[in-house]
């Protein structure tokens, strides 16, 4: 997630150092999506972050629950002074782990590891075809933009995409 720069940034700023880019695919590197099932390890972040979403009271079944929530929780990570805030990547997780929930509950998607070109990635993946949704991508790159308001327009398009299969 660090490795697109703050587009607010201002000069009293510190500098900070900016990650190697992404991998780039190679000539070795699966075409399509590779899927397998969970492991142990994804199966307890996955029930880690609908406890987390639980606590705050997040309803994973109701998108415009889990949109609110979202959207409550950058408006008070924001509220934050930058130099005082602690870092976002809790909360990406949270929201990327309900909203895969969500998909999981009401589609045919279900939770698994997907390698691609780029890497191996919790994410979902549709039984019949190489339908692939990695939440944590929809969060994050929102999260780094600052969006909110997009959960249930987003995430119910996923719905309604999935329920014409």
């Amino acid at each position: 997630m660090a490795w697109f720069p703050r587009k607010d940034k201002t000069a009293d700023e510190p500098s900070r150092s900016v990650p190697a880019p992404p991998p780039v695919a190679t000539d070795d590197a699966p075409l399509r999506p590779i899927i397998r099932r969970p492991g142990v390890e994804e199966q307890q972040r996955i029930a880690t972050g609908r406890r987390e979403l639980e606590a705050e009271g997040v309803d994973i079944d109701d998108l415009a629950a889990l949109g609110a929530g979202y959207d409550a929780a950058m408006s008070r990570w924001l509220g934050v002074s930058k130099r005082r805030r602690e870092g976002h990547e809790l909360i990406v997780e949270r929201y990327a782990v309900g909203i895969g929930e969500h998909l999981a509950r009401h589609t045919d998607l279900s939770w698994a590891l997907v390698t691609d070109a780029f890497g191996t990635d919790l994410g979902l993946a549709g039984g019949k075809d190489e339908f692939v949704v990695v939440p944590s991508n929809l969060v994050a790159s929102r999260w780094l933009n600052e969006e909110s308001g997009w959960v249930p327009g987003v995430v119910g398009h996923l719905v309604r995409l999935r329920a014409s299969r």
